[in-house]
């Protein structure tokens, strides 16, 4: 570089310059080397530091039983807290904790909860009582079919009992289907206040989806639209997770419809599993359990007419009485 610069630098122009660069001297701190310490440069700043007040801790393996028991404890301790944080979509910080341990599971709980509005809170709760003694009715009255369906003297006729039992399953799917609508129509609620903005068109369809995905299993038989409303529900907290990160609803929302999701999908799945154990499952056992007893009587009651026989047939003479003049039977052993 400097054979390249060398004809420049000799020309007049710059030789004939108000300041000499020749007398140039860099400062004092550019000449000084870089007094650093070598953590300061190789180690990386510590974003985030989680330990305990224990020996124990970030040691490569356990050296007693003791020791493993701490680890365990520790290891099941962060993983109740990182739960609890995906629970309730992130919106958390360290202030927030009221527990003193540290970001336990409990503490992120109860002050995401805490949060809460109070109405919100009592009449969210209230709401779901109506669910919860559906499905109790539901597993209640498909133990009476059951009974009454074996030949026990429970009170009820079994055909009163099936058509009972499918009364509560469909009460539990109007209601179901009701409150998934509900909680849909509260992204329309969010759209229209303008909470976190205006979002158009992107908001407005998550609120739709679940109403649609409801109205749709009025139409079904009772154990598929309970299968589908257990989808949507899933579904639409998951969504509701997602939109509370990025701040479309309360910091409080993805918790508190978690905790919802939770209570509707344990009593989902334990009127399925009820009317699954006990049986039979309303409208269809009774019917079906019938139609199989009506078939044996008529095998036993009325001969074939037509189809295959196994074995050695014979043809022997009808009898006067008859319409036909022979009769081809199933040849007897002598």
């Amino acid at each position: 570089m400097s054979s390249l610069f060398r004809p420049i630098l000799r020309t007049g122009l710059v030789r004939h310059t108000p300041f000499r660069i020749a007398n140039y001297r860099p400062p004092t701190s550019a000449l000084r080397p870089l007094r650093s310490t070598p953590d300061a440069i190789l180690k990386p700043p510590l974003i985030q530091f989680r330990s305990v007040a224990s020996s124990v801790s970030w040691r490569p393996g356990s050296q007693t039983l003791d020791h493993a028991a701490t680890n365990i404890k520790e290891e099941l301790g962060n993983s109740a807290s990182d739960m609890a944080k995906a629970i309730a979509g992130a919106n958390f910080t360290r202030d927030s904790v009221i527990d003193h341990s540290g970001d336990s599971f409990i503490g992120i709980t109860t002050k995401v909860a805490s949060q809460v509005p109070e109405p919100i809170l009592v009449l969210g709760l209230a709401g779901g009582l109506p669910y919860i003694g559906a499905a109790g009715t539901t597993v209640y009255l498909a133990r009476e079919a059951q009974l009454a369906a074996s030949g026990v003297d429970v009170g009820i006729d079994p055909g009163v009992a099936a058509t009972v039992l499918d009364q509560a399953l469909n009460f539990q799917v109007t209601y179901g289907a009701v409150m998934l609508s509900f909680l849909g129509a509260l992204h329309w609620g969010f759209e229209m206040a303008g909470y976190g903005g205006h979002k158009g068109y992107t908001r407005l369809a998550i609120g739709t989806v679940p109403m649609v995905v409801a109205w749709s299993t009025l139409g079904m038989q009772p154990m598929e639209a309970l299968c589908v409303q257990w989808l949507g529900y899933t579904g639409l907290w998951y969504v509701d997770s997602k939109a509370t990160v990025a701040g479309w609803a309360p910091k409080w929302y993805s918790q508190y419809r978690f905790y919802l999701s939770i209570l509707v999908g344990t009593c989902i799945i334990g009127s399925l599993a009820g009317t699954s154990y006990f049986g039979p499952v309303a409208g269809h056992g009774f019917l079906s359990h019938e139609i199989d007893q009506l078939r044996e009587m008529r095998r036993e009651n009325m001969p074939l007419k037509h189809g295959l026989i196994p074995g050695d047939i014979e043809a022997v003479p009808a009898g006067p009485e008859a319409d036909n003049y022979t009769i081809i039977r199933k040849r007897e052993q002598k």
